[in-house]
């Protein structure tokens, strides 16, 4: 629990009081904090449209449209001047603060534990922390292995191309996933990995996409946005992360392991809403049997043996049969 009374159990209790005393006096009122929304932030240091943040920015949206929440966003934050934002948006008395804490642990961490009548959800390859520094992560390593089968499957050349940004554990497990959905139904594929370095610069990784095609790549995962442009370009196929994107690549993307939000926001919206919001680690929330990842496949670009398989697998993991290894090392090329 907070260390101090959080601004939404403030409210409720205020408006306890004033429905006791209206109630002694005969008179009956329409509940305000019915119409309240709690006050949300989301600080994101890449544009909003980046596969991982807009994950984000598309649960707390939904809230908004439930009108269960008020919400604001900054994008493009550098590192360094993250902790300004999010002191200002803590002065700003908002309710719940949402993030990314990857490259600035130790400032977000300060900053928390300034403001300890504001809740803060980031993300982060660490623990949460007392008293109000909740965690998350895209715990998407189930559908990652998935997609692994499908392309392991698909690939005529056995040789398969990975374009991640940087080697952190929240992208290293997606890929180790993804290796080793692939080579339990093909254990000839080989891999050709590089990392450009990068949240968001597709120029980059579309380049490095087009050096993997010359080595011999026909299918390539896409973990960062231009490499699927790669794959349409040279008429091969594509692994999408995150988001779907079969409909701007028709033809393409093969298979992809999908991110959902929801799960998480709406608890922690509702955590903060009833005054029950503690720092806790909400990273299991993004798992398959939550609704947090999802798995999908076109099924006019895969054997449909390869997908009978996924798809039999798929349910083993949803029903708590099968458990896909969580391998955080870097991945590394096998050719």
């Amino acid at each position: 629990m907070f260390a101090t009374t959080p601004f939404s159990k403030v409210r409720r209790t205020l408006l306890s009081a004033a429905l006791a005393v209206t109630a002694g006096l005969g008179l009956t009122i329409v509940p305000a904090a019915a119409a309240d929304p709690i006050k949300v932030a989301a600080i994101y240091t890449v544009p909003v449209e980046q596969q991982w943040v807009s994950r984000i920015d598309k649960a707390l949206k939904a809230a908004q449209e439930r009108g269960e929440i008020t919400y604001t966003f900054s994008e493009n934050v550098a590192n360094t001047d993250y902790e300004r934002v999010m002191r200002e948006y803590a002065e700003q008395g908002m309710d719940l603060v949402v993030g990314e804490a990857f490259a600035v642990e130790r400032a977000a961490r300060k900053v928390a534990a300034e403001y300890p009548d504001t809740a803060f959800l980031m993300g982060s390859s660490f623990g949460p922390a007392q008293p109000n520094f909740a965690v998350f992560d895209n715990w998407i390593h189930e559908p990652s292995y998935l997609s692994g089968m499908i392309a392991g499957a698909t690939t005529k050349s056995n040789v398969i191309g990975m374009v991640g940004g940087y080697a952190i554990p929240e992208v290293n497990r997606l890929m180790n996933a993804f290796m080793e959905g692939a080579t339990s139904v093909n254990p000839d594929v080989k891999f050709l990995v590089t990392f450009i370095n990068s949240w968001y610069d597709p120029p980059k990784a579309k380049e490095s996409a087009f050096a993997m095609i010359d080595k011999g790549a026909d299918i390539l995962y896409a973990e960062r946005f231009g490499v699927s442009d790669a794959a349409k370009e040279k008429g091969i196929l594509a692994i999408g992360n995150v988001i779907d994107t079969a409909d701007d690549y028709p033809g393409t993307i093969l298979s992809s392991a999908l991110w959902h939000m929801e799960p998480t926001i709406d608890r922690a919206i509702a955590a903060v809403a009833d005054g029950s919001f503690e720092p806790a680690d909400y990273g299991p929330y993004s798992f398959m049997s939550y609704g947090g990842g999802s798995f999908v496949v076109d099924e006019s670009l895969a054997p449909a043996e390869a997908v009978a398989a996924a798809r039999e697998k798929e349910q083993e993991i949803l029903e708590g049969l099968f458990r896909v290894n969580v391998n955080d090392t870097e991945p590394k090329s096998t050719m």
